[in-house]
């Protein structure tokens, strides 16, 4: 209503998961699987490149399993994220940003410092690789799990979904999951106006947004493109301006990749999928942004 908009957005709290994210999934069925197949040893040390979401789920997987872990992630990130992982007792080696880099926009090029840090550690340590951007755990965890809860808890009563991508995992297992169920509901990836590659955009800005743990300007390994049927771009003021509105309209205290999901999902009601309903994550807790100045 305080939109102005015609239809019902059901949003899944993914920031209620014990990390604070919906990245807890991932990270329990990549270790889950690779103990498994043996691809895990026990006490064998795991590592992954993070923007923190996805190293706190896997820092307390990892304790809770056995394996000591080291996350790796951009200096761009906010702090309180490292020292979360810390707490949760993983090693944190932070990556400075490329020259020219904002603090708290974390670009592809910053992506591929960290990428490289990771690679040259994984080596070191004699490490397990918890790769979210190539293991099928990362998208199976939703694809199992997230889409299958989505359909019975909104007793399928889906029209939309929608996401923006990261790793891409998410999004590409509740399409999946929920195309299963009714293939005539239709997926939509979100991304930062600035990276806006699968929409074909030049990037504006050298990549650089305020979305973290988004938008990387990169393309998706778990992400099928025939799974895509829209896309619909937002701008850091619409996330933020709306991840603010979730705290004091909804009592929603979450990141920033939530606002710009909501922000896509009110575009949508506003145009192409007028009076429809639909479904999408909250990514995050607005915890973990506290020195970013977005509540400010």
């Amino acid at each position: 209503e305080h939109f102005g908009v015609e239809g019902r957005i059901y949003a899944k709290l993914e920031y209620l998961n014990p990390g604070y994210s919906k990245k807890d999934r991932p990270a329990l069925q990549m270790i889950l699987e690779a103990e498994e197949s043996g691809e895990l040893l026990p006490g064998q040390p795991v590592i992954e490149l993070t923007s923190g979401n996805t190293g706190t789920g896997l820092a307390i997987v990892c304790r809770a399993k056995g394996h000591p872990f080291t996350a790796v992630m951009s200096e761009g990130n906010s702090m309180e994220r490292a020292r979360m992982m810390r707490a949760l007792g993983a090693d944190v080696v932070l990556v400075p940003q490329c020259p020219g880099s904002v603090k708290g926009q974390v670009s592809g090029e910053d992506l591929a410092l960290v990428e490289q840090r990771t690679e040259e550690l994984t080596r070191e340590l004699g490490a397990f690789r918890a790769d979210q951007f190539k293991l099928d755990a990362s998208y199976r965890a939703h694809l199992l799990h997230t889409g299958e809860e989505m359909w019975e808890q909104s007793g399928g009563e889906i029209d939309v979904f929608l996401d923006i991508v990261g790793s891409g995992g998410t999004f590409e297992g509740c399409a999946e999951a929920l195309k299963a169920h009714n293939p005539e509901i239709r997926c939509y990836v979100v991304e930062p106006e600035n990276a806006a590659v699968y929409a074909g955009e030049p990037l504006r800005d050298g990549g650089r947004h305020s979305v973290q743990g988004c938008g990387y300007a990169m393309d998706l390994p778990k992400v099928k493109r025939e799974n895509i049927d829209g896309l619909v771009q937002v701008s850091d003021e619409e996330s933020i301006e709306m991840t603010r509105a979730l705290a004091r309209l909804e009592g929603c205290f979450v990141g920033i990749s939530s606002g710009a999901n909501v922000a896509a999902a009110v575009k949508l009601l506003r145009g192409a999928e007028r009076g429809k309903t639909i479904v999408l994550t909250l990514n995050d807790s607005g915890l973990k942004y506290l020195s970013t100045g977005v509540f400010n």
